[in-house]
């Protein structure tokens, strides 16, 4: 049997454009808007509606990622870091969303619209820019704790706030 978790949607990242290219000690390109939303569309095999990676077939298997909040909160950054500036699309509260990695299976969240399913492709792994993003330490400190590319199996709509993730079961139910 399958398990559900309440959990909690703390931020939706979105954007129309990259803002860590080049090398990190160049800095982060600007953001031509806002970047966090209350709420997101999710296409089957496209992804989030006006994020970089919408349709774009290179990013098709990883076109939306998960990450854990709480990654952050065993880092010891001053100030604390805002999760968002993760870019990971999806920041949850309440699951570690880095043991979803391993079995690569489907997994679905309910922000109250419907549940929208989504396919574990692979751990998305930190790289050299979260110590410019989030602070010194950070890419070393998220080291199997950077979350999850996924490709969305539904259409649906994500929100901010409380949730419902449902993972298949270690026992495969």
């Amino acid at each position: 049997m399958p398990d559900l978790y309440d959990v909690t949607v703390v931020a939706l990242v979105a954007s129309p454009v990259h803002a860590f290219e080049g090398r990190p000690a160049d800095g982060a390109l600007p953001d031509p808007g806002p970047v966090t939303h209350e709420s997101v569309e999710i296409r089957a095999g496209k992804g989030i509606v006006g994020d970089r990676y919408f349709g774009r077939a290179a990013h098709a298997d990883a076109a939306v990622t998960f990450f854990a909040a709480e990654s952050l909160d065993t880092l010891s950054l001053d100030p604390p870091a805002d999760p968002a500036a993760t870019r990971r699309n999806v920041i949850l509260r309440g699951f570690p969303v880095d043991d979803l990695a391993a079995d690569r299976g489907v997994f679905s969240l309910d922000c109250g619209a419907g549940p929208v399913r989504f396919r574990v492709t692979r751990a998305a792994n930190p790289c050299a820019w979260m110590d410019v993003a989030l602070g010194p330490g950070a890419f070393a400190g998220l080291r199997r704790h950077g979350g999850i590319r996924s490709t969305p199996l539904d259409d649906g709509v994500l929100r901010v706030g409380p949730a419902r993730l449902w993972v298949p079961s270690p026992s495969g139910g």
